[in-house]
């Protein structure tokens, strides 16, 4: 029963991270995005698109990299978290920051399929694969949602 449970709860999580249930999924925030918008700040808001998702790269690597390795050092917070620039240098650099989100998010998945929920990070103050998982579906639903207040604060969104 307790495997039955388990496996409808990673199949639940795996939906949570990837987006699209009860909000929008990163890769459908940032679909074509015209590269030109990446750095603005409309309206006074204190990050441009590229900031947020250079940060949410840079969150979920964190969060992957200390679930699976306990010699991991994570960033100093927050200046490690949060890129200076407003824009990618160019679309190449836009677009490995993509592909590791993306890369990343599925290594994370494929941890919850290899790995106990609900088991201690042995080099953790309490941490589980199961709250890593909430974590970072939190965190980034949280910034895609600014993502998308951004775009349609500058017209690139769609009706």
């Amino acid at each position: 029963m307790m495997e039955n449970e388990t496996a409808i709860l990673i199949t639940e999580l795996k939906k949570l991270l990837q987006g699209g249930g009860a909000h929008v999924g990163f890769k459908d925030a940032v679909a074509g995005l015209p590269f030109d918008l990446l750095g603005e700040k409309p309206d006074h808001l204190p990050y441009s698109i590229w900031q947020l998702v250079e940060h949410i790269r840079i969150a979920q690597w964190d969060m992957l990299e200390f679930s699976r390795d306990g010699s991991h050092q994570s960033p100093k917070w927050p200046d490690g978290y949060w890129p200076k620039e407003l824009a990618p240098k160019d679309e190449a650099t836009w677009s490995n920051a993509l592909s590791q989100i993306d890369d990343d998010l599925q290594a994370f998945i494929a941890l919850l399929d290899s790995s106990d929920l609900y088991s201690h990070i042995p080099h953790g103050d309490g941490q589980r694969i199961l709250t890593e998982a909430l974590q970072i579906a939190d965190h980034n639903a949280y910034h895609i949602a600014e993502i998308v207040i951004i775009r349609r604060l500058l017209g690139a969104w769609k009706n």
